[in-house]
This record gives C-alpha cells, structure tokens and sequence, in this order.
C-alpha cells in the first residue's frame, strides 16, 4: 500500500467512529419525547476542586470534589473506587447525620458539590494513611458518561479550599 494511501481509510475509520458515538449518546439522551428534535447534547463532565484530607483515622478517609455538567443531559455519579480502599462510598450529610446513598445527581447545566460538612466520598478500608502532597488516583463512575479518573491531592486534615 502507497504512504498515502492509508489517510483516507483512517479518515473514513474516524467518521464511523463518530458517527456510532453519536447515535449512542441520542439513545442515551433520556429525553423520552421520541421527537428526534436533536436539541439537547448529553452530558458534558468535568471535574475541579478535587482533594482528601490526610486521614487522621487509620482505615478511612474523605474525598471531596465538584462535578460540573454542562451539557443538556443529566447524569448521575453512581459508584467510586480506588486502589487505596477497600470500597469507597458515596455520603449524604443532612442534619448533621451521614448516611449512605446509592449515586449522586449531577443535573444539566448544574453541578455536583462534594464538601466538607455535606455530601462526600468516604474510602473505607484504606490500606495505608497517605500522606500530604500525595495524589490518590480515584475512578468516578457515571451512569451516562462512563468512568472519570481524577487524582485527589492529599491536603493537611485542616484544609479549607476557598469557595469559588
């Protein structure tokens, strides 16, 4: 095959792709009107604001983080792990009683907030404590969007990120 020769197949390789993509994400839409109008894009996830403080308990710790959605779908976080712990699961505070849930919405154009005093991740079962500056790799599962890794940057167990 000539060195050129192979642009216009990958090209044509890539198009299928796309195209494939995006008949999964309008049956995904979740939208239910069955019009086929094409309006509303899925959702769209990124994350910021990630960080653990370092553990003060020998077998667990929190994670906290924000989700932003700007796409036109909703999405929900509905499973977390890492290699750090056991299991890691997703927390609700509420009148100051935490309990555990089974995901966390992350609405269109809206977001996700993780924070200290509120919703959060708690890793169970750690194998060891981590330390300040180490960054704890960590896989965020969606129901639409698939899985995310993020890096928690492990923070002195006072720590109080700025609010934004």
């Amino acid at each position: 095959m000539r060195p050129g020769a192979r642009r216009p197949l990958l090209a044509g390789g890539a198009l299928l792709l796309a195209l494939a993509l995006a008949g999964c994400s309008d049956s995904d839409s979740g939208s239910g009107s069955g019009s086929g109008s094409g309006g509303e894009s899925g959702p769209e996830l990124t994350v910021g604001g990630a960080y653990m403080p370092q553990p003060l308990a020998a077998d667990m710790a929190a994670g906290f983080l924000t989700v932003t959605n700007k796409g036109g779908t909703d999405d929900a976080l509905t499973a977390v792990s890492s290699e750090l712990a056991e299991k890691v699961t997703l927390h609700e505070t509420v009148d100051r009683s935490m309990r555990e849930v089974r995901e966390f919405p992350v609405p269109a154009g809206g977001r996700l907030r993780l924070a200290s005093g509120g919703s959060h991740l708690m890793f169970e079962g750690i194998s060891r404590k981590p330390e300040q500056g180490e960054k704890v790799p960590v896989k965020l599962t969606f129901e639409k969007s698939g899985t995310l890794t993020v890096r928690l940057p492990v923070k002195s167990a006072t720590y109080q990120p700025r609010e934004r």
